[in-house]
Parts: structure tokens; C-alpha cells; sequence
């Protein structure tokens, strides 16, 4: 299935398509395009959005992106949880301090986007970050 969202992928774009990827559809593609053109690329193609304005799996109600995408497919692992609180904090500027390791993970996030601008060759080096803060997460929740 393809999913859509903006260009210049930062935190939540790369924590979702990580997400979907490992927990949702393991056959995903993505695309990426100005934030202008998701609705009608994402009509045109049949792709699902995310992480843009006025889409279901955008921020809502405090949430961000990778909050609304667990809770729309029903994702409840503990390590998942623990990570989301990362995210949101990493993710939405007034949160940032909220969670101890947010600001690091926004510190990478730049790095990444500095090293590597293309936002497939992003996600495809990034998502060694996530795979290894997914398993930092399930250590800290088994450790209660």
C-alpha cells in the first residue's frame, strides 16, 4: 500500500513511516510531496496521508501523528506507548522538555536531515534510530 505525506521528513515523518512499516504494513511504500499536494496526490494515487493538515492520521487533540496512527490501528505494545511519549515530546515544540530523551531525538532528527536531505535516503539510514530506541524502549518497560 503507498502513504503519503510532506517532504523534508523530521521527526514525526520518520517515526510514522518507521511505525507503519514495522507495525502496520510491512509492504509500505512512501511518497512525499509539498505539503500542498498531499490531499490531491493522496486522491489521485489512493495513497494514505499522513502527518499533514486536516488528515486522520495528523495531529489531533493534543496528539501527534504517531499517537493518531496507534490509536487508529489499535496499537498498544508498552514499548510502543513509552516511544510515542518520546515522539510527541520530540516532535511538538511546547512538549519538548516533557520527556528526557525528546530533545535528543529532535537533535538527531536535524543531523539526518543535514546528512541526508533526500527524504527515502533519510528514512532508509533513520530508521536504524528508531529500531534501536524501540528496543532502549521494550528494555525500560520490561525493567518496569
Amino acid at each position: 500500500m503507498e502513504w503519503i505525506t510532506r517532504s523534508h521528513v523530521h521527526v514525526d515523518r520518520v517515526a510514522c513511516p518507521w511505525l507503519i512499516s514495522r507495525f502496520v504494513d510491512n509492504t509500505a511504500e512512501f511518497l512525499f510531496v509539498p505539503a500542498n499536494q498531499v490531499k490531491k496526490v493522496a486522491a489521485d494515487t489512493g495513497a494514505i496521508p499522513f502527518d499533514a493538515p486536516d488528515v486522520e492520521l495528523g495531529h489531533h487533540d493534543g496528539r501527534c501523528s504517531f499517537e493518531s496512527i496507534m490509536l487508529k490501528y489499535e496499537l498498544k505494545n508498552p514499548a510502543l506507548v513509552r516511544m510515542a511519549k518520546i515522539v510527541h515530546s520530540a516532535d511538538v515544540a511546547p512538549d519538548i522538555d516533557k520527556d528526557p530523551i525528546a530533545r535528543g531525538l529532535e537533535a538527531i532528527a536535524v543531523g539526518y536531515s543535514l546528512r541526508f536531505p533526500d527524504d527515502e535516503e533519510n528514512l532508509a539510514n533513520q530508521f536504524e534510530v528508531y529500531d534501536a530506541l524501540y528496543a532502549w524502549c521494550s528494555l525500560q518497560v520490561a525493567k518496569g
